[in-house]
């Protein structure tokens, strides 16, 4: 299991001077300096605080807070634990003392806080093996309560529940706005016989001064109070002891140690035994008595199987013995933190060292469908590959070498690693690359299309072609330039070749055209401009020699001639034909007609 933490984590490896000790790499080419994120670029000697983790809410300076609020702060880059203190003076801690949250940015005060009361607040970065940082004191202002507390609940045991311990203690939950509990516990509803109406003060719990008979039904009534009065109407709650039986005693870590550090990643978590246990309850998180990574799971064991705990963590555990008599009372959380892993300041230098492998790789392939498979290689250097095909809700492994073979389009995933020595465990620090294979394919050219025809050379052709590609034009060079359009303006008359390239690099398909250029009209009235109709030859060798042929409507052959003569002059046997259309045919020599029709105007 592993859990999402800051992605930049403070060193703590001070047993060692230098970076000699990781077997398998040379740290000291990992390191990357970004003065941004380091501790000394808000930490002034000057004042001795940290100027960075300011309150959140209340925002310093607030005023009218409810005495319930939870405090949170900002989060500190590369602050792996908090400690909160919480006075009603400058500089007190009165209310709370150093109070460690974890990683966690957040606190409320267990019994809240005390009403109309300016609260003090410093936020401690706790950093191993070096000095904590107090950051900079901010104050708020909470509100003046004027109604009683509302009621409060048994949490301890709770309400119906059998079977209890006799020794056990009472507790509940915090009433907001109460700055006292009275308690009353009696062995009949409404009783009174065993503690009657005893004001135990501002606290959650209360340790009754002799163990509750056996077998035995006990009444309790908690009343909330403040200044402006009692809670009321609050319910009475009951439980049944059950026969003598003591509670377990709480248990301790042997593996690993309380407080111990640089703990590798692959330890097992051991404890004491406890005489007569017959289970244990355990939760680890992030914050003392937090579950985030093991929520209350019960063992027979004194130790747990196998966990994957993330590098550079602060780990609370809470270990609670069970025995027919319930559970042990009041056990706290015990911590522990792990090695590094793959990014952390070194705490000496203040330097940033990344063991984060850098990767390069394209973000888009073309998967070409007439030359599969497509062959990918990673970069060379890393430790090992795996590669990932990702689907709509799951990724399939495919290979777990430098290179592999595509045979289908999708949505994949390349990922790098390289092995550390650290302490004893080998830490896999690994980077990854998202990239997408798109099949194409090399083109086929349907047809080309010669558009018109000028004087001028300014002939028009377009290219059709069909497949699964993006497709590029070119004409007269299969290196270009390329075009994304697939009309040629200017065309010159005589052979030419239309080259088809496939963006993704699936080939390019060529083809050999003749283009036959003639004016679309001519004018034969004597004026000296555009008087005959002709082939424009252009000198072109293809032309030489071939004989051109133009016909009527019906047609009938009117004239004959080569692309040497003057032309047509628009006459038949002497006769001046009329304005219309007329069609013409070109034979080359190699064999190849071209046809086509222009207009005589007068």
């Amino acid at each position: 299991m592993r859990f999402g933490l800051l992605s930049i984590i403070i060193g703590f490896f001070l047993l060692f001077s230098s970076f000699d000790h990781f077997e398998n790499k040379n740290i000291g080419a990992s390191f990357n300096s970004k003065t941004d994120i380091l501790l000394s670029d808000h930490y002034s000697k000057e004042t001795s605080f940290f100027d960075g983790a300011n309150l959140i809410n209340p925002v310093n300076g607030a005023t009218n807070v409810p005495v319930n609020t939870t405090i949170t702060w900002r989060e500190v880059p590369g602050i792996i634990g908090y400690f909160i203190t919480l006075g009603t003076t400058p500089g007190g801690n009165d209310l709370v003392d150093m109070q460690a949250t974890g990683s966690a940015t957040s606190f409320t005060p267990p019994l809240g806080l005390p009403e109309n009361t300016t609260i003090y607040v410093t936020i401690t970065l706790f950093i191993p093996n070096q000095g904590n940082i107090d950051c900079r004191e901010e104050s708020f202002t909470t509100e003046d309560v004027t109604v009683p507390p509302v009621c409060t609940t048994l949490t301890t045991p709770v309400n119906g529940e059998t079977n209890v311990s006799t020794d056990t203690n009472i507790s509940w939950l915090f009433a907001p706005g109460a700055t006292g509990y009275r308690i009353s516990i009696g062995t009949t509803a409404n009783g009174s016989e065993i503690i009657n109406d005893l004001n135990v003060g501002n606290t959650l719990s209360f340790d009754p001064p002799a163990d509750f008979p056996n077998a035995t039904e006990i009444f309790v009534r908690i009343t909330p109070f403040n200044e402006n009065g009692d809670a009321q109407d609050c319910i009475e709650e009951s439980f049944i002891t059950g026969m003598l039986i003591v509670r377990p005693e709480c248990t301790s870590l042997i593996l690993p140690l309380n407080g111990a550090i640089n703990v590798p990643l692959n330890t097992p978590v051991q404890w004491n035994p406890v005489p007569g246990a017959i289970s244990y309850r355990v939760s680890i998180g992030l914050t003392p008595g937090g579950t985030e990574v093991l929520n209350n799971s019960n063992f027979e064991t004194t130790s747990l199987p196998f966990i994957e705990l993330e590098p550079n963590t602060i780990f609370f555990v809470t270990i609670t013995p069970i025995n027919m008599a319930g559970e042990a009372i009041g056990c706290i959380s015990e911590s522990f933190t792990t090695a590094m892993g793959c990014l952390f300041v070194d705490p000496i230098t203040q330097e940033e060292v990344n063991l984060i492998p850098e990767l390069e790789f394209p973000d888009t392939f073309a998967l070409c469908l007439d030359n599969l498979p497509l062959n990918l290689s990673a970069p060379p250097g890393f430790d090992g590959y795996r590669w990932f095909m990702l689907l709509e809700n799951s990724e399939v492994q495919i290979a777990n070498t430098i290179d592999v073979d595509i045979i289908e389009e999708g949505n994949y995933r390349l990922e790098v690693f390289n092995n550390f020595n650290q302490f004893g465990t080998i830490v896999e620090c690994s980077n990854s690359q998202d990239f997408t294979v798109s099949a194409s394919e090399i083109a086929t050219i349907v047809s080309i299309e010669v558009n018109s025809f000028t004087p001028d050379n300014n002939n028009t052709i377009t290219v059709s072609v069909i497949g699964n590609g993006d497709y590029e034009y070119a004409l007269n060079s299969i290196e270009g330039p390329y075009q994304s359009s697939n009309t040629f303006n200017n065309v010159s008359a005589g052979f030419n070749t239309v080259f088809v390239r496939d963006r993704n690099g699936c080939g390019i398909v060529q083809q050999e055209i003749v283009v036959v250029g003639f004016p679309n009209f001519f004018t034969p009235n004597g004026d000296g401009v555009n008087d005959f109709w002709q082939v424009f030859a252009d000198n072109n060798p293809i032309f030489d020699n071939a004989n051109i042929f133009i016909f009527d409507r019906f047609g009938k052959l009117l004239k004959q001639m080569n692309t040497l003569s003057e032309g047509w002059d628009g006459t038949f046997n002497g006769a001046r034909l009329p304005s219309t259309d007329y069609w013409f045919k070109i034979s080359l020599q190699d064999g190849n007609d071209f046809t086509g029709h222009f207009s005589l105007v007068r």
